[in-house]
């Protein structure tokens, strides 16, 4: 059974499991990230009903603990890869609070326009927006039984399978991960609608 993260347990438990492996700057980034990411979703939630905060702060615990990142672009980027997908906020505003590189990052897995155009783009992202992007992904489908909607389930099963698994080609953690999570839901792979 592949590992689960928990963004529900908050911010500052989180920092705090942290501060032996990122240095005091890197944490007062991410105090300034994660504090943006909250003003700017605002109530939002996820489809099963969680506050959207927690999908964040999943992402970032996969790249911390889970990867051993500890690059601070990356790890800002984790915290803000929906602000500009989700919320009013542009890529100008995010490059003015935390600059040009966050700001490349986060455009790299902003979707706009052709979905399927978009996923075909993150082949040629660079290996931090990769890494970002993968561990978005882990966040999403780690509970991908809870989403309300069966069909749904397995259709973004299905394009995870075809479009992000190859992209943890060559990064063993992504690589392990999403194989025992491929096979952990295999039976969605032949579901339509919630239908076998």
């Amino acid at each position: 059974m592949p590992r689960t993260f928990d963004g529900s347990v908050g911010w500052p438990v989180l920092r705090a499991r942290f501060a032996d492996r990122l240095p005091p700057p890197t944490l007062a980034a991410l105090d300034a990230a994660v504090a943006f990411a909250v003003e700017r979703h605002g109530d939002q939630r996820r489809p099963a009903g969680e506050p959207y905060v927690e999908h964040l702060l999943e992402a970032l615990e996969v790249l911390v603990e889970a990867v051993g990142e500890r690059d601070p672009g990356t790890l800002c980027a984790a915290v803000l890869h929906d602000v500009v997908e989700d919320t009013p906020t542009t890529l100008d505003e995010v490059r003015e609070r935390f600059g040009p590189r966050v700001a490349e990052l986060v455009g790299w897995v902003t979707k706009q326009g052709d979905r399927e155009a978009y996923l075909a783009a993150l082949r040629d992202a660079p290996d931090a927006a990769l890494a970002v992007k993968l561990a978005d992904r882990v966040s999403n489908v780690q509970r991908l039984r809870t989403h309300p909607r069966p069909a749904k389930r397995a259709s973004y099963y299905r394009e995870t399978v075809a479009t992000i698994v190859p992209l943890a080609a060559g990064r063993p953690w992504f690589e392990a991960w999403y194989r025992d999570w491929q096979a952990e839901h295999a039976d969605l792979e032949r579901l339509d609608g919630g239908q076998p």
